[in-house]
């Protein structure tokens, strides 16, 4: 899925406004117990794989069934319908990913759900810190009653801890990986040119 970042539309308006009370941003960090350059590498083959995409699939589908439980059944009228992923890219020693999802909300419109950035890290010794930093947008409810604040945060804290937690440990356990791995010396991140 390597296509390009859509422009940004809020519940549905086509348009920006600058007005959105109903967002979350997220700023969660993980440790990894992995060299940088091979963390890279693993991360660059999951995303080809298409790793982030079920991933991402499984963790909105955490945070509806989260929100049902403090919402009601209606909150379970929500789907997620295309996950954008930008290819691996390197900024001085960090690399990462751009995310978009796009989800369907019960009254059949299509709504950005998560903006977020994917990011590793290069730590001390053999040491990568894996960070998701964005803004989430909870499935609005009927009629545009959407979600309090904390049923908000709630429902953005269980979908962005659940898609750090599974790409960490797709990174920490690369024998899932080891089929698509080629032999040889594990790359480094590109360097930019001048």
């Amino acid at each position: 899925m390597d296509r390009d970042l859509r422009p940004l539309h809020v519940r549905g308006s086509g348009l920006w406004t600058g007005a959105v009370t109903d967002r979350v941003v997220v700023d969660v960090r993980v440790a990894l117990d992995a060299d940088p350059r091979a963390a890279w590498a693993r991360l660059r083959i999951l995303v080809h794989g298409g790793m982030l995409s079920r991933a991402s699939e499984a963790a909105y589908g955490e945070g509806v069934t989260d929100l049902v439980k403090l919402a009601g059944p209606a909150a379970g009228l929500t789907r997620l319908a295309d996950v954008y992923v930008e290819d691996l890219t390197e900024t001085g020693d960090r690399a990462h990913i751009a995310l978009q999802w796009d989800a369907i909300s019960a009254d059949g419109r299509l709504f950005t759900t998560l903006l977020a950035d994917l990011t590793l890290i290069p730590g001390e010794g053999q040491t990568t810190a894996l960070t998701l930093t964005g803004t989430c947008w909870p499935p609005p409810g009927q009629a545009g009653a959407g979600p309090d604040q904390a049923m908000a945060r709630r429902w953005a804290t269980a979908v962005s801890g659940s898609l750090l937690n599974t790409v960490a440990c797709e990174l920490a356990h690369p024998a899932g990986t080891a089929g698509h791995a080629r032999p040889g010396p594990v790359p480094g991140p590109r360097r930019p040119t001048s």
